[in-house]
């Protein structure tokens, strides 16, 4: 249990924190005034409807995901192929790289916690083994949906390097990965991987694996430029000003992906309602989209399809196309592609 929750920031880190003109000499800010108080009254209401009012906030089935056919993931492109897995882990197949992001393939988004949250797919570990070898594994924050100490050991003998938002190192390390292996980012910073340029970008959100350590990492997403593509990976976080900037440092994007669930009245600053995901979407200059965080775990008391239906709906009135695939499925962005209810058939 102990080693799950990673390790506390050491002296060397808090001097590579220092360097970080978004840390204020005790915890990272975010970009702008971001309220995370809670209001205690609403707590007794808050779990109730979290851990009784259940109702839709899962599928009535488990929901499959295909497995990959890596002969044809690997086959050489001039394009993105991508697979999503559920809420927020995607292989990439880029300029001839492989790339995992958050491979949170574990079947419970708190696995520290007396109530579990549960994924709704089963054994998804098993998925690892049919993966090829990963010339890159991203991680955009610490939280437990997005790192799980499982996945990272079960992965590590197919994992060439990591690029990580800063603090996330400080568990990789604990977890056995050799330092040279990682590379922290900043928010803004870059670097020239294999012929992609990579830039870490801000969102508004929040790091920690306990009450402790909160904000003690960055968060963020990701920016992929090739020759051939510009590509956008949100990451987690409410909507703000920073989607008009990245736009416009880094846009338009001829593809991106949204943060689209796990939303709550009660922490709407640091996760988007689809409304704002479609807004973030425009306000970025992303041509093509689709939503992501969503279709994985119950962790807000929406029901699990409110994400993907109101997304659609904000996007009629907008000129954005978007995709949303099935699990497992192999997505080639730049070709013709029918989207599908999938998700109806599960309930």
């Amino acid at each position: 249990m102990r080693q799950q929750f990673g390790a506390k920031s050491t002296k060397k880190d808090l001097e590579l924190y220092a360097k970080s003109k978004h840390w204020d000499g005790q915890k990272f800010q975010n970009l702008e005034e971001t309220n995370m108080q809670f209001n205690i009254q609403a707590l007794p209401k808050m779990l109730y409807k979290q851990f009784c009012d259940k109702e839709g906030r899962a599928p009535a089935e488990k929901i499959p995901i295909s497995k990959i056919d890596t002969s044809i993931f690997l086959e050489n492109s001039d394009h993105l192929k991508f697979i999503w897995y559920g809420h927020g882990v995607f292989l990439f197949r880029l300029n001839g790289k492989t790339i995992l992001i958050d491979p949170m393939f574990g079947p419970d988004a708190a696995p520290i916690a007396p109530f579990g949250v549960k994924r709704f797919s089963e054994n998804t570990y098993e998925l690892i083994d049919d993966l090829p070898e990963i010339d890159l594994v991203m991680l955009t924050h610490d939280h437990y949906d997005h790192l799980d100490l499982t996945s990272i050991l079960k992965l590590k003998p197919k994992v060439k390097h990591y690029f990580v938002a800063m603090g996330v190192e400080r568990h990789l390390r604990k977890w056995g990965i050799e330092e040279n292996q990682i590379t922290p980012f900043d928010w803004w910073e870059r670097a020239n991987y294999h012929g992609i340029e990579i830039t870490f970008t801000p969102s508004r959100h929040f790091s920690g694996r306990g009450i402790s350590d909160r904000f003690m990492g960055l968060w963020g997403g990701w920016v992929f430029k090739t020759n051939n593509e510009n590509l956008w990976y949100s990451g987690d976080g409410g909507y703000g000003t920073h989607f008009k900037e990245i736009g416009e440092r880094f846009g338009p994007f001829d593809f991106a992906w949204l943060e689209c669930g796990q939303y709550n009245e009660n922490w709407h600053e640091i996760h988007m309602y689809p409304e704002e995901s479609v807004q973030a979407a425009l306000d970025s200059g992303s041509k093509k989209i689709m939503p992501f965080h969503w279709a994985g775990f119950p962790l807000a008391q929406h029901k699990w399809t409110d994400p993907v239906e109101r997304f659609i709906a904000a996007c009629e009135n907008t000129d954005l196309t978007y995709i949303i695939p099935k699990l497992g499925e192999l997505i080639m962005p730049n070709a013709p592609y029918l989207n599908e209810r999938w998700w109806e058939q599960y309930g």
